[in-house]
């Protein structure tokens, strides 16, 4: 079998429950159901934090971020001595390229520092506001079209408006990009990331991409009345959002006024939630456009597809939106699929544990390329080959914090997940807070028994196994040549 090409897609901010194919209503996704169908379904996919950087660094680097020790949002720079991914295929040989963010380090109203990523081409674009002067890939695409950046955005101001047409949009710049880079290496091995911008806040999608969504057809935030004294207790926790509120009384009038770094303190939980399913259906045409040029070129069955997320969003569950240090199912449980034609077998859905760690070990093991020795994630490429247990791969997952957000008023929280595929443990270290969700019995996570008596026993085990395992991906260090 020859080594296959990489399409890699990930979305920003993406919460597992938006693909049309696993019934979500409302959704419009019918490319990536076919991407789905044509290859395997993860159905429980988790990352290691649910902040960008830390959650790139851990499946760029196949180690978690307790191990590489990239927890936060705007670093200086990234560690020279982590291995990046796309460096093992550019020293086997593969044609390489990054379309879109990077985003592991300082990408504040100037490019980002670039470590050795191994990038052979590099189409970058952080977000699409105009806020560079270089370097900025998708505000030079407009200006080669005879479009000024600075009047498109003119209007684009706080955390939801109407976005820019299809035409000029920047998933559209990703898509010709990706085109572009396929169409241009036919004829050798090539590893293409394409990490889009949306649906990452602020929530902004084409009016006509808009009209295509019924509103009323996408279910309403999770919320209880509860949610609002259970998110009192965590005043001392990061979470961009500043307070929870009932999003079914906090509607349009009140305000919007807030960015995508600082939410509104109020919001139309049904104009956002139907904003941001149109900005993941214009993600889900780039997504059928790019596999349709795969079958026009004959590249289809031997090119491995992956499409997933870098971590969710709360978008209204339980009163909260955006992100930050806590490990709800909207904010930690992401979409992935992978299909590979001529390697995997297809038309699958896995109920397994599986991380985002264990995709660097997966694309490797795939195109034969020997692990780094730092590699913690465990590969799925026996499952995807249908030559090990479909439904089993992990006996449980984590997540970290640390001091991940630098918005005013942040703490620098530190906090970690343990989720068996059951009990669910969340520790909120530094403020003395933690939360223990059944999700067999409650699976909208809305009874929380880390203070119920009769859960001591089971919280002592918990915590105990959750130690464990944080300890055993805390890192070795250097390679260990001698014995002293």
């Amino acid at each position: 079998m020859i080594q296959p090409n990489i399409l890699w897609i990930c979305t920003d901010q993406q919460r597992w429950d938006t693909l049309s194919c696993l019934g979500t209503p409302g959704a419009k996704t019918p490319h990536i159901d076919n991407l789905a169908a044509a290859g395997v379904l993860f159905e429980r996919a988790y990352v290691q934090s649910p902040i960008c950087t830390p959650s790139r660094a851990s499946f760029l680097t196949g180690m978690y971020p307790i191990a590489h020790q990239v927890q936060r949002n705007g670093n200086r720079g990234f560690p020279e001595h982590l291995h990046l991914l796309p460096r093992s295929f550019q020293q086997a040989g593969y044609r390489t390229g990054l379309i879109g963010k990077l985003h592991l380090s300082a990408s504040q109203q100037s490019m980002e520092q670039r470590p050795d990523d191994g990038y052979d081409e590099f189409y970058w674009s952080q977000h699409p506001h105009p806020d560079w002067s270089e370097g900025h890939d998708y505000q030079t695409w407009l200006e080669e079209k005879g479009v000024d950046p600075q009047s498109l955005y003119a209007h684009a101001h706080g955390a939801m408006y109407q976005g820019v047409a299809t035409e000029f949009h920047q998933t559209t710049w990703a898509k010709e990009r990706a085109r572009e880079f396929i169409s241009r290496h036919q004829q050798s091995p090539w590893f293409l990331s394409i990490n889009l911008y949306d649906p990452h806040p602020p929530f902004d999608p084409p009016q006509d991409y808009l009209q295509r969504i019924d509103a009323d057809a996408i279910r309403p935030p999770l919320f209880a009345e509860s949610d609002l004294d259970h998110q009192a207790r965590f005043t001392r926790v990061d979470q961009q959002t500043k307070k929870a509120v009932d999003p079914n009384v906090a509607v349009e009038g009140e305000s919007l006024q807030g960015s995508h770094d600082t939410p509104p303190e109020f919001w139309d939980a049904k104009a956002i939630r139907a904003a941001y399913f149109a900005m993941i259906a214009l993600v889900d045409d780039m997504v059928g456009s790019l596999t349709s040029l795969l079958d026009e070129s004959g590249q289809r069955q031997n090119t491995l597809v992956i499409f997933m997320s870098d971590h969710g969003e709360m978008l209204g569950d339980h009163g909260l939106l955006y992100k930050g240090c806590r490990f709800y199912e909207g904010l930690v449980h992401v979409p992935l699929i992978v299909c590979w034609p001529q390697g995997f077998a297809p038309q699958r859905r896995s109920n397994a544990l599986v991380e985002l760690v264990d995709i660097p070990a997966t694309l490797l093991e795939s195109a034969r390329i020997a692990l780094p020795a730092h590699n913690q994630g465990q590969s799925l490429y026996s499952l995807l080959r249908g030559d090990s247990a479909l439904h089993q791969h992990k006996p449980y997952v984590l997540s970290e914090y640390f001091d991940a957000l630098g918005f005013p008023g942040s703490i620098g929280s530190r906090a970690s997940m343990y989720f068996d595929g059951r009990y669910k443990l969340n520790v909120y270290h530094d403020a003395e807070e933690g939360e223990l969700f059944d999700l067999d019995s409650d699976p909208f996570e809305f009874n929380d028994h880390w203070h119920d008596p009769q859960f001591n026993q089971l919280k002592l085990q918990l915590i105990q196994k959750h130690f464990a395992a944080i300890m055993k991906v805390s890192g070795a260090g250097p390679e260990r040549i001698s014995d002293f």
